[in-house]
């Protein structure tokens, strides 16, 4: 084998026989492990609903009791999902799995409600222990590069190669699904086994729960600890801290300390540092001290190669024809993709699926004709997300000020009313404070051709329409 391969495969097992010895996960570390591989395998719409307040009761002798919040959920796991939730934990599992049983059961109350990172590096007794929450599956080596994602795969190798001098900060920024946190994890996983660099990665939510927590114990040393001692910090979502005072005064310092030290720092988000609204000016001149490299849609070429490594990587065969027709029919992100994959190869392992263009042809046309139309968004529905995207009040969208910050969002608007409600003109018009239907087609217009040619614009408008149907 190569001798990166050869290196990683000692690291494995390295980390494995540690662990098997010297360290023993304990119910709680175990199941978020386990959440950690099936978040990768579940729509997020579907991960959260059914794997909310859920924890291990007991796991003794390689049997598991599951505490669920009530019995509608015990039910819903136990037919649906407990043939994935099996294979999770006997991934993590040190032992065999003898067995899994649910129990309805309320969680004791814990020090900290937010959900701790997955993996965990033990250090010498005088020093901070890292939950660095490093992913295996997310490496350098297996991200499939393409053109909306060249530059910051590129980033990425060179911050993983030289950290804290070559891009400091990282920041990636792009839609749901399309592969920022796997480039994030990669650069993570390189340093951790190439350098032995201190790592720790969290989501800006945990970053905000720990400084809370932090202020309500009076734990300010150990929050400061934690963060500013490491070689590495990955921040997925930073978009989050927007807004919140206290979180944004601490993460400032948070930031300084380390690039002082000339520490990395990795960041993510759904969009450019300048279009996070509500975020200090101190902290968005900081964003942009490093580099900003954004990831775009897959084209065709590379969504066909994603499905060939993903192919590979699940031991499945598929023709040509098959490929390029999964390709075309999911377009929007990697999950939507890989999870026309996992369909199919469902499908012919448990139902005898023909994997031919036909046969594959066949089981999305049923789908589609059994699924439900999406619902009707309304409206009301989209002026509040376009409000809430852009932080501005609704008396101001259908205002008349002519500011910058407010005709875009308000032409954005009434683009988004015409293709999502197939709205008149006329009732666009009325609907944005009695505009004239002209005013409407212009502002439509001007838009549909901005989609085309500005990244900015393209972006608002593809995360707006994914956050109009989020629940």
């Amino acid at each position: 084998m190569g001798n990166t391969k050869f290196l990683a495969y000692q690291f494995k097992l390295f980390s494995l026989l540690f662990s098997r010895y010297y360290f023993t996960m304990s119910n709680e570390q175990l199941w978020q492990a386990a959440l950690g591989e099936l978040e990768l395998i579940l729509s997020r719409a579907n991960f959260t609903t059914w794997f909310k307040n859920t924890f291990i009761v007991n796991s003794e002798g390689g049997k598991i009791i599951i505490g669920v919040p009530n019995t509608f959920t015990k039910t819903w796991l136990e037919k649906k999902y407990h043939d994935p939730i099996i294979s999770a934990l006997q991934n993590v599992l040190e032992e065999n799995l003898q067995g899994i049983t649910y129990r309805v059961e309320s969680k004791k109350p814990t020090v900290s409600s937010s959900r701790p990172p997955i993996t965990t590096i033990p250090e010498p007794p005088s020093a901070p222990t890292y939950n660095c929450g490093l992913n295996e599956r997310y490496r350098l080596e297996t991200f499939i590069v393409g053109k909306g994602n060249e530059l910051a795969h590129a980033a990425a190798h060179a911050v993983a190669n030289n950290p804290g001098k070559s891009y400091n900060p990282l920041f990636i920024y792009g839609g749901v699904g399309l592969g920022k946190t796997h480039l994030l994890q990669g650069v993570g996983l390189k340093l951790l086994e190439e350098k032995k660099a201190r790592i720790l990665y969290v989501t800006s939510e945990r970053f905000t729960n720990d400084y809370i927590q932090s202020v309500r114990a009076g734990g300010a040393r150990e929050f400061k600890d934690r963060y500013r001692s490491v070689d590495v910090l990955l921040i997925d979502d930073i978009q989050f801290i927007a807004g919140k005072e206290g979180t944004q005064e601490e993460f400032f310092h948070t930031f300084n300390t380390l690039h002082q030290n000339n520490k990395q720092i990795i960041l993510t988000s759904d969009r450019p540092p300048k279009a996070i609204p509500a975020l200090e000016q101190r902290l968005l001149s900081r964003f942009e001290w490093g580099m900003i490299a954004d990831i775009s849609q897959p084209d065709l070429e590379t969504r066909i190669a994603i499905l060939q490594a993903k192919c590979k990587e699940k031991k499945v065969n598929l023709e040509k024809d098959v490929l390029q027709y999964l390709a075309s029919t999911a377009q929007h992100n990697i999950r939507e993709l890989e999870g026309s994959l996992n369909r199919i190869i469902a499908e012919h392992e448990f139902n005898g699926l023909d994997l031919t263009l036909e046969g594959v042809k066949k089981i999305f046309m049923a789908a589609a004709e059994s699924s439900t139309p999406r619902q009707k968004v309304s409206p009301k529905r989209l002026v509040e997300t376009v409000c809430r995207y852009y932080s501005i009040t609704e008396p101001e969208l259908k205002g008349k000020s002519r500011k910058r910050e407010l005709v875009i969002p308000r032409q954005i608007i009434m683009y988004l009313m015409r293709e999502e409600t197939q709205a008149s003109f006329p009732s666009i018009g009325h609907e944005i404070g009695s505009r004239d239907h002209t005013t409407v087609m212009h502002a439509c217009g001007k838009i549909k051709e901005a989609v085309e040619t500005d990244e900015k614009i393209r972006q608002d408008v593809m995360l707006l329409k994914q956050q109009i149907y989020v629940n």
